[in-house]
């Protein structure tokens, strides 16, 4: 039997997800081959299809990989101070508005999500978490007197509203990732 290296395992599997990554924010799920993902990830098919059993199944693992991160700032969102915690999360959520494979992938993922179940199932279980953590906050922001126009669950479905129109404005040709992500967070 084989030995694996763990480290050697995590790099290349890795490098796969970037080419895939890659791939599926120039040309889609369906406009992009397995071949070009092999090709530039430097492997072959059957070790591509090791790791990833399915294009599907590699296409869920790139966004599958950061429902343990987004739990995570979840709860340390909900461990700090209601204000420290809306910042966190907001900034978490606005962090990957400079990665320029965003608006593509954002867009591969709306297509996706249109078609197959469980990526839907997958997403919204992640917008709930994130929304839920956003209303608890703001909930324990207007109990320590900071007013709120509207009740905290409709404030933090605006919100993500917000967040999701910068995912989709990052695909625009004049699109400063700084500039509009530093807006963006005033404006939340």
């Amino acid at each position: 039997m084989r030995t694996i290296n763990p480290e050697q395992h995590t790099r290349k599997r890795a490098r796969i997800l970037q080419a895939a990554a890659e791939q599926f924010a120039a040309h889609g799920v369906d406009g992009t081959s397995t071949a070009e993902i092999c090709r530039r990830a430097g492997i072959g098919s059957g070790t591509l299809f090791h790791y990833f059993p399915t294009k599907r199944d590699l296409f869920h693992a790139l966004f599958a990989d950061d429902l343990p991160r987004n739990a995570e700032i979840c709860a340390q969102a909900l461990a700090a101070r209601p204000g420290a915690g809306l910042d966190l999360l907001v900034d978490h959520l606005l962090a990957d508005l400079a990665d320029p494979l965003v608006s593509g992938l954002a867009a591969a993922a709306v297509f996706q999500a249109n078609r197959d179940a469980e990526f839907a199932r997958m997403l919204a279980f992640d917008d709930e978490r994130s929304r839920t953590t956003l209303t608890t906050l703001l909930t324990r922001l207007a109990d320590e007197g900071r007013p709120l126009r509207f009740a905290p669950d409709r404030v933090a479905g605006w919100i993500q509203r917000l967040i999701e129109a910068g995912y989709t404005a990052a695909g625009e040709p004049d699109f400063d990732p700084a500039a509009h992500t530093a807006e963006l967070r005033q404006i939340v």
